[in-house]
């Protein structure tokens, strides 16, 4: 794995060291040391999975945050041929933290829209470190409306700490254009299939979070607010972030059990990050199977699906004592 890892991934990072240096050393000197390469192999994974099979739902959250974890437009380019981007809310501008337009999965057409955070500075402060403004949820249903209007199915993928809170994005209508996003999705009339790929955070996530299907990645987070700022409500300190990413059941099992999601998908182990293909092929599969299974499903039946699933959320019953 190139770059640095995390402060857990630490004793991973070193036996990938030791193994590329006798490697190297072995290439360089001619001295055959296969046997000791392979010991060091078979502790690595055993390494790997002691620590990713146990991850604490903080270092989970570290892992959806990583730098070098596929973005929308990785997924895209693995995913799908044909990709056409469509810019601008024919309104404002075009908020370069939601990207989105036409393709192909395999032989099915679909409109995909997902976040988009930046590889360096100049880019994460092009995109806004994917925080998009009122603009990019309208871009987004400027590109559901059209999927509707040729009847293609819509694809979504959510990666955002959450939506822009300045002072501009507020002026130009930033709640408006999410709530109006909620309520235009729950009655599109093609199907809608979600994915969570890093983070998922508060309402930046829902404003294009409405679906038929919503997949989260196995070290994905989805939650109503980040860690950070559940600390700083909670404690007034930020530092109990671990402490806040445990009570919010964020999760992709935690979301599972309650009901809120309804599939994981599994990244390789170590993470998305380690192995972006493996991945894009895992979610692939989900969403050729999903085109597949709501291909000719009226209307109304998608609509009223959609309606009895997010009714059922947040459901509970109580006795009297």
């Amino acid at each position: 794995m190139n770059g640095s890892g995390l402060d857990f991934e630490k004793p991973i990072l070193e036996l990938e060291r030791k193994i590329e240096e006798l490697k190297k050393f072995t290439s360089q000197e001619n001295i055959n040391l296969s046997s000791e390469i392979k010991k060091l192999e078979g502790r690595l994974e055993e390494v790997k999975k002691d620590i990713f099979e146990n991850l604490t739902p903080w270092q989970k959250v570290q892992i959806a945050r990583h730098p070098k974890r596929p973005y929308s437009l990785d997924y895209i380019n693995m995913i799908m041929k044909d990709f056409v981007e469509l810019h601008g809310d024919r309104a404002f501008g075009d908020d370069k933290a939601i990207v989105g337009g036409l393709a192909r999965v395999d032989q099915h057409k679909v409109m995909i829209i997902g976040h988009q955070k930046g590889r360096d500075t100049k880019e994460n402060l092009m995109r806004n470190f994917g925080s998009a403004h009122p603009e990019g949820y309208r871009k987004a249903m400027r590109l559901m409306e059209l999927a509707e209007k040729f009847k293609i199915p819509v694809i979504t993928f959510i990666d955002t700490p959450g939506a822009y809170p300045g002072i501009g994005a507020e002026e130009r209508g930033q709640a408006e254009a999410i709530a109006y996003n909620l309520r235009e999705m729950a009655v599109l009339t093609v199907p809608i299939i979600v994915f969570v790929i890093g983070e998922g955070g508060s309402g930046g996530a829902l404003g294009i979070g409405v679906g038929d299907r919503i997949c989260v990645l196995e070290n994905a987070y989805y939650s109503v607010i980040s860690p950070e700022g559940c600390a700083a409500i909670l404690w007034k300190e930020r530092a109990k972030a671990p402490e806040a990413s445990a009570v919010l059941k964020l999760t992709a099992p935690d979301l599972l059990k309650m009901g809120i999601i309804d599939e994981i998908i599994e990244e390789p182990l170590g993470g998305a990050h380690r192995d972006h293909e493996k991945t894009a092929h895992n979610m692939k599969k989900t969403i050729k199977k999903f085109l597949s299974d709501t291909k000719g499903i009226s209307s109304g039946k998608l609509i009223n699906a959609r309606y009895e699933k997010f009714r059922k959320i947040g459901v509970f019953q109580s006795k009297q004592v």
